[in-house]
Protein backbone atom coordinates (compact mmCIF):
# COMPACT_ATOMS: atom_id res chain seq x y z
CA UNK A 1 0.00 0.00 0.00
CA UNK A 2 1.40 3.37 -0.99
CA UNK A 3 1.89 6.28 1.37
CA UNK A 4 -0.73 8.29 -0.55
CA UNK A 5 -3.24 5.48 -0.16
CA UNK A 6 -2.53 5.30 3.57
CA UNK A 7 -3.02 9.06 3.91
CA UNK A 8 -6.32 8.91 2.01
CA UNK A 9 -7.51 6.08 4.24
CA UNK A 10 -6.53 8.02 7.40
CA UNK A 11 -8.30 11.15 6.12
CA UNK A 12 -11.44 9.13 5.36
CA UNK A 13 -11.42 7.62 8.85
CA UNK A 14 -10.91 11.07 10.35
CA UNK A 15 -13.93 12.45 8.43
CA UNK A 16 -16.05 9.47 9.53
CA UNK A 17 -14.90 9.94 13.11
CA UNK A 18 -15.74 13.66 13.07
CA UNK A 19 -19.20 12.92 11.65
CA UNK A 20 -19.86 10.23 14.26
CA UNK A 21 -18.65 12.51 17.06
CA UNK A 22 -20.97 15.30 15.85
CA UNK A 23 -23.90 12.87 15.91
CA UNK A 24 -22.87 11.67 19.37
CA UNK A 25 -22.78 15.28 20.63
CA UNK A 26 -26.53 15.54 19.89
CA UNK A 27 -27.47 12.24 21.57
CA UNK A 28 -29.01 12.25 25.08
CA UNK A 29 -27.54 10.26 27.97
CA UNK A 30 -29.23 9.86 31.32
CA UNK A 31 -27.51 9.01 34.56
CA UNK A 32 -29.23 8.16 37.80
CA UNK A 33 -28.56 7.42 41.43
CA UNK A 34 -31.13 4.85 42.43
CA UNK A 35 -33.91 6.67 40.59
CA UNK A 36 -34.19 9.49 43.14
CA UNK A 37 -32.14 11.81 40.92
CA UNK A 38 -31.85 11.56 37.15
CA UNK A 39 -29.61 13.86 35.11
CA UNK A 40 -29.75 14.08 31.33
CA UNK A 41 -26.80 15.35 29.30
CA UNK A 42 -26.05 15.63 25.62
CA UNK A 43 -23.00 13.87 24.26
CA UNK A 44 -21.43 17.34 24.16
CA UNK A 45 -21.63 17.15 27.99
CA UNK A 46 -24.30 19.86 28.27
CA UNK A 47 -26.71 19.15 31.12
CA UNK A 48 -30.22 19.38 29.68
CA UNK A 49 -32.35 18.15 32.57
CA UNK A 50 -32.19 17.37 36.28
CA UNK A 51 -35.13 15.38 37.64
CA UNK A 52 -35.48 14.94 41.41
CA UNK A 53 -38.06 12.66 42.97
CA UNK A 54 -40.38 14.88 45.03
CA UNK A 55 -39.91 12.61 48.05
CA UNK A 56 -36.25 13.75 48.17
CA UNK A 57 -37.07 17.44 48.53
CA UNK A 58 -36.59 18.03 52.28
CA UNK A 59 -34.10 20.40 53.88
CA UNK A 60 -32.56 17.62 55.98
CA UNK A 61 -31.70 15.66 52.85
CA UNK A 62 -29.78 18.53 51.18
CA UNK A 63 -26.30 16.96 51.50
CA UNK A 64 -27.52 13.57 50.36
CA UNK A 65 -29.39 15.12 47.43
CA UNK A 66 -26.30 17.05 46.31
CA UNK A 67 -24.25 13.85 46.44
CA UNK A 68 -26.89 12.01 44.42
CA UNK A 69 -26.90 14.73 41.75
CA UNK A 70 -23.12 14.56 41.51
CA UNK A 71 -23.24 10.77 41.19
CA UNK A 72 -25.97 10.92 38.53
CA UNK A 73 -23.95 13.41 36.45
CA UNK A 74 -20.86 11.22 36.73
CA UNK A 75 -22.92 8.20 35.66
CA UNK A 76 -24.13 10.03 32.54
CA UNK A 77 -20.59 11.25 31.75
CA UNK A 78 -19.34 7.67 32.04
CA UNK A 79 -21.97 6.56 29.52
CA UNK A 80 -20.87 9.32 27.13
CA UNK A 81 -17.22 8.24 27.42
CA UNK A 82 -18.18 4.62 26.68
CA UNK A 83 -20.21 5.68 23.64
CA UNK A 84 -17.28 7.77 22.37
CA UNK A 85 -14.93 4.81 22.78
CA UNK A 86 -17.35 2.59 20.85
CA UNK A 87 -17.54 5.13 18.02
CA UNK A 88 -13.75 5.44 17.91
CA UNK A 89 -13.26 1.69 17.90
CA UNK A 90 -15.94 1.12 15.25
CA UNK A 91 -14.40 3.64 12.87
CA UNK A 92 -10.67 3.29 13.55
CA UNK A 93 -10.42 -0.19 15.01
CA UNK A 94 -8.81 1.37 18.09
CA UNK A 95 -10.48 2.69 21.22
CA UNK A 96 -8.16 5.72 21.31
CA UNK A 97 -9.14 7.04 17.90
CA UNK A 98 -6.57 7.78 15.21
CA UNK A 99 -4.02 9.18 17.64
CA UNK A 100 -3.36 12.15 15.37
Amino acid sequence: MSMQSLMQQAQKMQRELQKAQAELAKKSFSGTNGGAVTVTLLGSREVTKVDIDEDMMTKEDKDMLEEMIKNAINDALDKIAKAEAEVNERITGRSGGLGL
